[in-house]
């Protein structure tokens, strides 16, 4: 009897909804909402009524959702017999890298997968920075203060720390740039560009006012420019002061946008040791939402681009490049490394890694990034060792897969990967990146017909195919 009650009253609500959708007018049916979700989007309703609670504009962490770089289109091609053999198994494959060759003191890498510039204070917890510098260090790379100083836990753990000269001016003085092994002048970065930021004075406490030497109630700062760099020829010459005074690789991070060429010549014209290019997919620990999904170029063409033009300019083996913005995954890194770039800035990977035995303690109510967040709910509760030891687990991963990309490729070492072991899918994307297209054997370029008109030009008579691309 209670089966077929509820049976009834299941089929009497299923009634009533059907005869609401298929009978009410629309600007009563309920499904307008999807029609209305499939116009503006889940996210941009959402995010719309954030804005309309706070009236301010609303922060989102780890970067933009759209995915903009078509690493998928990009393949690496394989050998057997031609060009060159796989290497044979038992030779070992060469993952070190070197960033500011020509430096006094160049930065050795055994890996070429860096952990990128996350700040303590404004975005990460001590606790967090520590484990990124002792995961970094177990697997033989560095790691990057961000906008902060030099914290001297983070520095005791850290193996090889890069120091960001940044916009706030926390790690800008004498005592700060000799603890580090490298210097990034950082002008922007490819989730924030050069908008100015700051964090409320009640934000933090004593510790942090100590650190960044901060006066009770004043805000922590990030200016649109460096203090002090007001025109390209003061840039040059803060870049000459640095390499001089400390010896050590400096060079330049910046959003990637579609003055790049430009910006490089003045990076080049400073002398820089290497440059990180940031794509528009570059993650952050809470930004503005329009500079994440409408600014920049693509991760994918700001290396290319970059590495052409140093290419050009006679830089490449001289001026190292560094690629990052959304690198996830091995493929993304090594596709990376083949257009150009010596070595891959990671940072939401690196946290999803160093945390992922551990967001059981924040799910399912709060998000995984309270785990590490420096005023996160669940900041105290995050171990460190552990958390060091799984990333470098998943370093120790990315660099095995692709080791074994390498033998597929008939190389021994990672630094061997070039263009020329690439081809995409899409053939704008080949003729864009100068690679080849897949549809055609290797050097045979797809050519639009439009540009090599036919000797006798006339118009298609109707019904009579137009003429096919023509093979160069």
């Amino acid at each position: 009897m209670l089966e077929g009650l509820m049976r009834r009253m299941a089929n009497a609500m299923m009634d009533s909804m059907a005869r609401r959708i298929f009978q009410d007018p629309y600007t009563e049916n309920v499904f307008s909402s999807v029609a209305v979700a499939q116009k503006l989007g889940v996210r941009n309703i959402v995010e719309g009524c954030l804005r309309a609670e706070s009236g301010r504009p609303i922060s989102r962490p780890l970067g933009s959702p759209v995915v903009k770089s078509p690493w998928d289109q990009l393949l690496l091609q394989p050998v057997h017999l031609a060009p060159r053999l796989p290497t044979p198994d038992g030779v070992g494959i060469a993952t070190h890298t070197v960033i500011g060759p020509q430096a006094a003191r160049p930065l050795q890498l055994e890996i070429p997968i860096l952990i990128t510039g996350m700040s303590w204070g404004g975005a990460l917890s001590l606790k967090a920075k520590v484990a990124l510098a002792k995961g970094a260090t177990l697997a033989g790379t560095a790691t990057n203060t961000g906008e902060a100083p030099v914290l001297p836990a983070e520095r005791e753990a850290a193996g090889l720390l890069i120091g960001q000269f940044n916009r706030g001016g926390w790690l800008n003085d004498d005592e700060q740039l000799r603890q580090v092994d490298a210097i990034e002048i950082q002008l922007g970065q490819g989730a924030q560009c050069a908008a100015p930021m700051s964090s409320s004075s009640h934000q933090f406490g004593e510790e942090y006012r100590a650190a960044f030497k901060l006066n009770k109630g004043e805000n922590a700062v990030i200016h649109s420019r460096l203090p002090g760099v007001d025109s390209p020829r003061e840039f040059i010459r803060l870049v000459h002061r640095l390499r001089r005074r400390y010896e050590v690789p400096v060079g330049l991070k910046l959003a990637a946008g579609h003055h790049l060429e430009q910006e490089l010549q003045v990076a080049l014209d400073a002398g820089v040791d290497f440059v990180t290019v940031d794509g528009a997919e570059g993650g952050t620990h809470g930004g503005p939402l329009i500079l994440q999904d409408d600014f920049g170029i693509p991760t994918l063409f700001g290396v290319a681009r970059a590495a052409d033009f140093l290419q050009q300019q006679g830089a490449t083996g001289r001026v190292s490049l560094i690629a990052t913005g959304g690198l996830a995954n091995p493929g993304h890194f090594l596709k990376a490394m083949a257009l150009g770039a010596n070595a891959v800035y990671i940072g939401s990977m690196a946290l999803i890694s160093m945390e992922q035995a551990q967001v059981v303690k924040a799910l399912p109510f709060e998000t995984p990034p309270q785990l590490v967040l420096h005023k996160g709910k669940f900041t105290e509760d995050l171990e460190v060792e552990p958390a060091a030891q799984h990333l470098a687990k998943f370093l120790k991963s990315c660099v095995d897969e692709m080791a074994l990309g390498c033998y597929a490729l008939g190389y021994s070492a990672l630094t061997q990967v070039s263009r020329a072991d690439l081809c995409s899918q899409d053939p704008h994307l080949a003729r864009a990146l100068r690679i080849d297209w897949v549809g055609l054997p290797p050097g045979r370029q797809l050519v639009p017909a439009w540009e090599t008109p036919p000797e006798h030009p006339r118009r298609p008579e109707r019904g009579e195919p137009r003429p096919h691309p023509q093979v160069h």
